[in-house]
């Protein structure tokens, strides 16, 4: 699956946000990149502002523009507050639960450990980062040297990150359960989702 392979540091530079997570060099250039990122700008029309919100997500989540609209319209289909429903399908994705269980250090690397076989949903080995986790429905590492001592390192590295209320993390089984579906407050969206629902919806 097609994904963003750029300098990702330009993108955060771009919105001013950490999109890709903290960085230093985010800090000491805090205007976007370019010959005239510091040089005064026009102020930017509702129609921008808009836009670089759903970038901003998209980016976050790492998805292609074809897929976020694809969730845009699985959630306008549901019943509901549309963003909400937006965010949580966004927040099961299996790569975004591997994240947040903390067996991936990044986004990009849960998704990378899908990809490459090492994460199990219900037992199974799933191989698509885009696999929407149930409630009740439990992920697991494979019971591999290989798997669990990746899990092991970025379960290390993510310690600063607690685990959501919305999962249950048994780290001695390298397994996590989804309890509920999250709710808006749970997830704090780096990006305005109403936003992003009206730009879509013109």
């Amino acid at each position: 699956m097609a994904r963003y392979t750029g300098p990702r540091l330009r993108i955060s530079r771009r919105f001013n946000t950490p999109v890709f997570g903290s960085s230093k060099y985010l800090e000491r250039k805090a205007y976007p990149p370019g010959q005239h990122g510091q040089s005064r700008r026009r102020k930017a029309t509702d129609y921008a502002l808009a836009l670089a919100e759903k970038q901003k997500m998209r980016y976050y989540y790492g998805l292609m523009e074809k897929q976020f609209r694809g969730i845009y319209e699985k959630a306008i289909r549901r019943r509901g507050i549309t963003g909400e429903i937006m965010l949580q399908i966004l927040e099961t994705r299996l790569d975004s639960v591997v994240y947040n269980l903390g067996f991936g250090y990044t986004r990009a690397q849960a998704r990378q450990m899908v990809t490459h076989g090492h994460v199990l949903v219900n037992g199974k080995r799933a191989r698509t980062p885009s696999i929407v986790v149930h409630e009740g429905d439990t992920v697991g590492i494979k019971a591999v040297e290989k798997s669990r001592h990746l899990a092991d390192k970025n379960m290390e590295y993510s310690t600063s990150r607690l685990v959501p209320d919305w999962l249950e993390l048994d780290a001695s089984t390298y397994t996590g359960t989804l309890k509920r579906l999250p709710t808006r407050d749970d997830i704090e969206p780096i990006a305005n989702e109403q936003v992003i629902v009206e730009f879509y919806s013109r």
